[in-house]
């Protein structure tokens, strides 16, 4: 009995070209985080319309109560791109907020005359990082890591126990609010879209911009172009600590304190937001609007569990977990199609 192999069919064919252009796509990711975002938005408009959730100001909230996690994943979003990894912007941010708390209330200083020394700390020690991992060849995850503990320990040093601050210009500063019909933004969530939009004008339309995705594409490729390598490296750690001490900044103004415990784990939060928002881990690829929805995202699971009411917030970190897996699955099949 003769056997006959069947051969794959011209639709066969268009349909399997048409799923390789899909999963080739570098816009995939944020598309399917910006729809994630838009139908997590619409179960919550249609369970908790008797709650208010379709006021203008639960959506802005999004805004205000995540404005420092944005700025934060912002500069992470630099890191990440250019294949490098940042695990010191959650203790850069609480010591900020340490540092700020103690100059403002203990030495009396002003907090325009704080501000831009709590900004030159962060991006100097950005810059020694970046400086340490380019000339020393060291891993980005082991210099990180030990900028994660030495920041976490200058905040002990610098106190054991939590700042109050009551000067009456942070506090005027903090309750500062820009009118948009009914609603408003505070002054920490229009910082932070000012960061985002300089961000996304540096990403895709400077030389500096392109140098981060070629470096993060291809190192060697990018090396044998005669591009800035090392400083290049360098300038994206500077970015990202100064990007992290302004996130402490807004941190200190949303919460009006400085503690050594403070955004213990955000460094995690923030990579989670870029991941999310459709960045490669790898580097390379990725935009920073996504990671502006990766930041949405997580904070609309925070806000549906708080008008669900019966839930723990532990939630959160179940499903940002679950969303992780499926991103990273996502990215790994983006990265296969590639290569095939």
């Amino acid at each position: 009995m003769s056997t006959t192999t069947q051969r794959p069919t011209a639709a066969d064919s268009r349909t399997t070209s048409k799923a390789a252009r899909v999963l080739g796509d570098r816009r995939l990711p944020v598309l399917v985080t910006a729809g994630l975002f838009l139908v997590m938005y619409a179960v919550g408009l249609s369970r908790y319309q008797n709650y208010g959730f379709a006021e203008a100001q639960v959506f802005l909230n999004l805004f205000i109560d995540n404005s420092y996690l944005l700025v934060a994943a912002v500069g992470a979003t630099f890191v990440i791109l250019s294949g490098g990894i940042d695990l010191s912007v959650g203790s850069v941010i609480g010591f900020t907020t340490m540092f700020t708390a103690w100059l403002v209330e203990r030495q009396g200083l002003p907090i325009v005359v704080v501000i831009p020394m709590a900004l030159a700390v962060g991006a100097f020690g950005g810059f020694l990082m970046g400086y340490v991992i380019q000339n020393f060849e060291i891993q980005p995850f082991i210099v990180t890591l030990a900028g994660l503990f030495l920041f976490r320990g200058l905040c002990l040093v610098i106190s054991k126990e939590s700042i109050s601050i009551g000067d009456s210009s942070v506090s005027s500063m903090a309750q500062t609010q820009v009118s948009l019909g009914g609603a408003f933004l505070s002054i920490g969530a229009i910082v932070a879209l000012v960061v985002l939009a300089a961000a996304f004008y540096v990403l895709h339309y400077t030389r500096f911009g392109r140098r981060v995705y070629a470096i993060g594409g291809n190192e060697q490729s990018a090396l044998l172009m005669g591009l800035p390598q090392g400083g290049t490296k360098i300038a994206v750690y500077t970015m990202s600590g100064f990007c992290s001490a302004l996130a402490g900044l807004l941190f200190t103004l949303y919460i009006q304190s400085g503690d050594p415990l403070h955004a213990t784990g955000m460094e995690l939060d923030a990579i989670a937001a870029v991941v999310i928002g459709g960045t490669l881990l790898t580097g390379g690829s990725g935009y920073v609007i996504g990671t502006l929805f990766g930041v949405l995202v997580l904070g609309l699971i925070k806000s549906l569990i708080q008008f669900e009411g019966t839930l723990s917030s532990w939630w959160t970190k179940i499903a940002t977990g679950v969303l992780l897996c499926a991103f990273i699955l996502i990215q790994r099949a983006m990265t296969s199609r590639r290569k095939t």
